[in-house]
């Protein structure tokens, strides 16, 4: 594939520069190149469904990105030309337009967004009923593009103008009445003061459409309102500033809750009522508390960057299996849908970025039905006098934390890298106070019982760059570790070690 189309691939994405006029960054996601990425999509559904271009049914949706309808208009015209029938979804979130393929009969749908990633940039996320596409799906699409191949255009295309979020917030609603025991004429959500933060993405929705008119108090509520720009914070429930932001909701309005969506709402993340967040290593212990309730001694699949506390907390408290796998949320999900087929019971797969993906819910990675759960379950605590807290009682967690980020100056990078690890490993088995990980599945991770924290290299799956997660439960803990690994490290001279050396000076 011709480096052109090949830079446009992000894992299970497609991602580009969307917008013009930021340095560094040239436009590439042009309307012709969109056209021709819905024409593969077309071509890869063709061959899938054993459909020809012509009798196929697509869904179309974005979130608020200030390009989102240049974008949009690309799409239709390039599918509706093609004799497809497209269901115009407009401003929408990434799991609704799963969703769609099951409830309209689709054959797939284009879901257009970048996720966190900043306002100039956009992409494009592609399901069918089976649900996300994977890696080699998105090569495939690409090499249609790469080859310059197109259905034929035909006539009897048409586009259908289908407010499906509305249908979308009718199903969460019925989710959360149904969870607590009420119809929706009950308001079952009365009493309960609910704030929303949607960082000016597709998310506003949830507290307009699903929690006030169920009764709950949203007063409080910040930036619901869609904007492109997204001129408050990043919605990304990893930022800090987007943490911060929902975490002063929850304490300025008294609020016993506070939810929070990345920008096309297929991450989500929460604030108890004391203000304590309810994200990474807590979330997965509060989402895994839930899972486990109706799958006793059900393993939990996480990536691979978890606290040292979780593992314990996930089988000794909860009684469950901790399965720890790779980075990226495609990667826990298969993994948990792999285990299940092998008669392996995994109600969860879930990343410590916010991406939770319920069996019971198709194994989607969808914000809106993780705080739905955790809001549920809040209501059936405070019936019992408890609250929220209570399901990560047992939890330790760490006193510092940090990520520090390598890249690889050669060419040959994925070589190079995986080399590192290999000399790392045998670097590590030669000193008795290195404890490697036995189950870890992703890089080497490595223990210190005397800094009561450990260390995770790992390769980038598809950047020239090395991670390394740090975590202790000591003051100081993770310089004394990244001073031990740096001994290592400084022999690696392909490695731009400015980071640890900043960190470390």
């Amino acid at each position: 594939m011709k480096p052109f189309w090949k830079q446009f691939k992000s894992g299970t994405d497609i991602r580009g520069v969307a917008v013009d006029g930021v340095e560094g960054e040239p436009l590439n996601l042009t309307d012709e190149v969109v056209s021709q990425m819905a024409c593969g999509f077309l071509l890869w559904l063709s061959a899938r469904t054993g459909k020809p271009a012509d009798q196929l049914t697509v869904a179309v949706g974005h979130d608020s990105r200030i390009s989102a309808e240049r974008i949009r208009a690309a799409v239709v015209n390039a599918m509706s030309a093609r004799g497809v029938k497209v269901l115009d979804c407009g401003l929408s979130s990434t799991p609704a337009m799963f969703m769609i393929t099951l409830d309209r009969d689709c054959d797939g749908s284009i879901q257009i967004t970048a996720s966190h990633h900043p306002y100039h940039r956009n992409g494009l996320k592609f399901f069918t009923p089976d649900g996300g596409l994977d890696g080699c799906d998105i090569e495939a699409i690409l090499a249609f593009c790469d080859a310059g191949q197109q259905p034929e255009e035909r006539d009897g295309g048409s586009v259908e103008q289908v407010d499906y979020m509305k249908d979308y917030a009718a199903h969460l609603r019925k989710l959360i009445c149904d969870g607590i025991g009420a119809s929706d004429t009950d308001r079952p959500l009365e009493g309960f003061h609910i704030v929303v933060d949607a960082g000016n993405g597709a998310g506003g929705f949830y507290a307009h459409d699903v929690l006030a008119p169920l009764g709950a108090d949203t007063s409080g509520s910040v930036f619901l309102e869609p904007d492109g720009m997204f001129p408050n914070h990043i919605p990304n429930p990893e930022d800090k500033t987007a943490m911060q932001s929902i975490c002063g909701a929850v304490k300025a309005s008294k609020a016993d809750l506070g939810v929070i969506f990345d920008t096309d709402v297929d991450r989500g993340g929460a604030v108890d009522s004391s203000g304590a967040e309810l994200n990474r290593n807590r979330l997965v212990a509060v989402a895994a508390a839930i899972a486990l309730e109706n799958c006793p001694g059900g393993t939990i699949v996480t990536d691979s960057t978890t606290s040292a506390g979780l593992k314990p907390f996930l089988e000794q408290t909860l009684g469950g299996v901790h399965y720890r796998y790779r980075r990226g949320y495609r990667n826990v999900i298969n993994r948990a849908m792999e285990l299940n087929a092998q008669g392996v019971a995994c109600p969860l797969a879930i990343e410590t970025s916010g991406h939770a993906a319920f069996k019971e819910n198709y194994f989607l990675d969808d914000g809106a039905y993780l705080v739905t759960k955790i809001i549920i379950k809040m209501a059936q605590l405070r019936a019992q006098g408890k609250t929220l807290a209570s399901l990560t009682e047992g939890l330790a967690e760490p006193l510092e934390e940090t990520e520090l980020r390598f890249r690889i100056r050669t060419e040959e990078f994925r070589a190079y890298g995986e080399k590192v690890l290999s000399d790392l490993e045998a670097y590590a088995k030669a000193r008795p106070d290195w404890r490697i990980a036995d189950d870890n599945r992703e890089g080497l991770r490595v223990s210190f019982d005397d800094e009561e924290g450990w260390f995770l290299l790992r390769l980038s799956v598809h950047d020239p760059i090395m991670p390394l997660n740090l975590e202790s439960g000591k003051t100081g803990g993770c310089k004394a570790i990244a001073r031990r690994l740096y001994e290592f490290l400084r022999g690696c001279e392909c490695l731009d070690l400015s980071a640890i050396e900043g960190f470390l000076a």
